[in-house]
């Protein structure tokens, strides 16, 4: 073969290798992991949501977001997953299935102090290594204070479900809050939810599921994300409960509730007056 036909034969080949879309790097599961994620799965099944809400501090949930992205994306199920974990606008879209856990954190913007890598990094690589798209779906911290005032936001909930949406900001403040701040709390915690579910419709696939990871008062079908979501998607909302089971884990909220072993004891509210100056 002369020199200048082999020399434009091989640009042509490394040209046409380099525009072939990367093959996906799955991990799949096994054994007894495969045999567990399936028995919690399967039973949502079909679904073109599923909310995972956590307990934050849980390590056993976050390794059980891992446990299900690696399941639904073995069975090419997996159409995307979104986070409670890293802002609306972030994404892994851009990135192949070989990308580093850096390049991966840049694109989220992750932010390792509120929300630790260590932690929730292996469910998103695992997400990226499949070649599925990893999302921010949380409410921009920038637009929190304008929510803060949109009383538009009040009437985005039944009216019970806004005065119970209330009660759990006084109680997970500790009760603590000046009530004057009920209101405006309340108003970024249904903002949030917007958010989320905006991120979700927009990545819904037919025959696929996109996931979201966030804490469980997200995912509680009568105040969270799924009253923000168009009633034609079958929506499955999973509870992650450390310990046994309590009255807000009911079936009105949640579709299942899978229990991990319980947590030390914590006095949360002890810290939370730490900060809060005493």
């Amino acid at each position: 073969m002369p020199k200048l036909f082999f020399s434009l034969f091989v640009a042509a080949l490394i040209s046409s290798c380099a525009s072939q879309p990367e093959a996906p790097l799955l991990n799949n599961l096994t054994g007894d992991a495969l045999l567990a994620t399936t028995a919690r799965v399967d039973p949502l099944l079909p679904a073109d949501v599923l909310l995972l809400g956590e307990q934050h501090d849980a390590l056993e949930h976050q390794q059980i977001h891992k446990q299900v992205i690696a399941l639904l994306a073995q069975r090419n199920m997996l159409s995307a997953v979104a986070l409670e974990m890293a802002d609306a606008g972030a994404t892994t879209a851009g990135l192949h299935p070989s990308s580093t856990e850096a390049q991966t954190r840049s694109a989220l913007k992750w932010n390792d102090t509120a929300w630790p890598w260590e932690a929730y990094g292996p469910a998103v690589m695992t997400a990226v290594r499949a070649g599925v798209p990893v999302m921010g779906a949380n409410l921009p911290g920038e637009q929190m204070r304008q929510q803060m005032q949109d009383s538009a936001l009040d009437g985005q909930l039944p009216g019970p479900a806004l005065k119970a949406q209330q009660q759990l900001i006084r109680i997970g403040h500790c009760n603590l809050l000046p009530e004057s701040q009920i209101t405006p709390m309340t108003r970024i915690q249904i903002a949030k939810d917007i958010s989320m579910a905006n991120a979700l419709v927009k990545v819904v696939l037919p025959g696929k599921v996109v996931v979201l990871l966030s804490g469980s008062g997200h995912t509680d079908r009568l105040l969270g994300v799924p009253q923000h979501l168009p009633a034609s998607l079958k929506v499955k909302a999973v509870r992650l409960r450390a310990g046994p089971a309590t009255e807000g884990d009911k079936a009105e909220a949640f579709d299942a509730v899978w229990q991990t072993p319980a947590l030390p004891d914590k006095d949360y509210c002890a810290e939370f007056k730490k900060q809060m100056g005493g």
